[in-house]
């Protein structure tokens, strides 16, 4: 018979690891908001302000103070961030501008640069930031209540006195600690959170509970032949080895198709990609070593009292 590996065994080293890494994002959270005011930086989408990006005849990548002094000089304190993508352009992100200001802008910036194109230019206000702010957490909230209610629907007829209820809730602890994660990372890097952000994580809490409930699916076949002396992570650690090779297999070919995306993809989708990437070894992750784990402590309590 095959050997077995104990995940259970070893579960305050998985939930220690944990800690650490989402302590050091919480870290870099409180850090930034000490210096900006926000937990983690919020990219246009959120605050409203002005995004553009413009090409330049000559191709030298060092321009980057000598765009934002003339940008400063025909609207003072417009420019919060510029980047230089690998398109040699200049991506800057400011405060909404106004027609007047945006033409004073682009004549400051031709006078003392010289000719360029426009390749975009997005604006948006504040009061649009603050509604796409209320509306995508009124959709994490809609995505993680639905995900409790379908999974305690699912799993409604488990065997052995297991409440349905508890694999909902031990999900949603497993997708917290995957969007904390990817949280902290982001605000470790200093990389802004969008729309496209919104996006990444409502794919991330997708995959993870997918990933989650195929674990949580062989635990509930493998309760229905318990023997009388088996615990339940003795259970767990059995579904956990059946589903482990599944899990790895379908995580690596989908990070290969990220890779992929990341370093071959337009620039603009990149830190998506990022965000995914990370998402999705985070959340492969949890569905083996927190989530189980998780459940058994929480099955293991009530059993004992």
């Amino acid at each position: 018979m095959k050997r077995q590996f104990k995940f259970i065994k070893y579960t305050k080293v998985w939930f220690t690891l944990s800690l650490i890494v989402i302590l050091i994002g919480l870290g870099a959270m409180v850090n930034n908001k000490v210096k900006t005011g926000h937990f983690i930086q919020l990219g246009i989408d959120f605050t409203g302000g002005t995004l553009m990006e413009l090409q330049f005849e000559d191709a030298s990548l060092d321009k980057v103070a000598e765009l934002r002094g003339a940008i400063d000089a025909a609207a003072p304190n417009t420019v919060s961030q510029i980047t230089v993508t690998d398109q040699s352009t200049y991506i800057i992100q400011g405060k909404d501008l106004s027609s007047e200001e945006y033409d004073s802008v682009m004549a400051s910036v031709e006078g003392a640069m010289g000719e360029f194109t426009e390749v975009r230019f997005t604006t948006i206000g504040p009061k649009i930031g603050e509604t796409l702010k209320r509306k995508a957490f009124i959709a994490l909230t809609i995505a993680i209540i639905a995900i409790v209610l379908y999974i305690a629907y699912a799993f409604r007829r488990i065997p052995k006195r297991v409440s349905p209820w508890r694999f909902g809730i031990t999900a949603i602890v497993a997708l917290l600690h995957d969007v904390l994660i990817t949280l902290g990372i982001f605000a470790l890097l200093g990389f802004e959170v969008d729309a496209f952000f919104i996006t990444a994580i409502l794919t991330i809490m997708g995959f993870s509970v997918h990933d989650t409930i195929v674990v949580f699916d062989r635990i509930r076949e493998n309760l229905k032949n318990q023997g009388r002396d088996e615990t339940f992570g003795e259970v767990a650690d059995l579904s956990l080895n059946q589903t482990l090779t599944r899990s790895i297999n379908t995580s690596v070919s989908t990070l290969f198709t990220l890779l992929a995306l990341y370093f071959l993809g337009a620039e603009s989708i990149r830190i998506f990609v990022f965000a995914l990437i990370i998402g999705i070894f985070v959340g492969t992750y949890s569905s083996i070593f927190i989530a189980s784990p998780v459940l058994t402590i929480w099955q293991e309590k009530r059993r004992l009292r």
